[in-house]
């Protein structure tokens, strides 16, 4: 039943595109960086919670101590999407230095 093919054998794919490779970009060993702004971003949210305020501190204590603390793993995720968009522009310049 399914060993019949609707396509004769090699058109599948058109005779111009039969040689062509495709190379995919795989990452080379850890990302120490990313591994950095993950343990950057943990660290924020444990400073955050040691300095969590009592019930007698002043109200805007607490709304300041959240605000701190996601700006500071916003931050750091978009050091880190300036990272990866920099690692993708220096292999794409390599590529490119790898075909002159």
């Amino acid at each position: 039943m399914f060993e019949e093919r609707n396509k004769l054998n090699g058109l599948d794919v058109p005779a111009d595109m039969r040689h062509e490779t495709v190379t995919i970009p795989l990452a080379h060993g850890l990302d120490w960086k990313g591994i950095g702004y993950l343990l950057s971003m943990v660290g924020a949210v444990l400073l955050g919670a040691i300095a969590w305020p009592n019930p007698e501190d002043p109200a805007w204590h607490l709304p300041a101590l959240i605000a701190g603390v996601a700006t500071t793993i916003a931050g750091f995720g978009v050091r880190y999407m300036a990272h990866l968009k920099q690692r993708k522009e220096i292999e794409q310049a390599k590529r490119e230095a790898e075909r002159r």
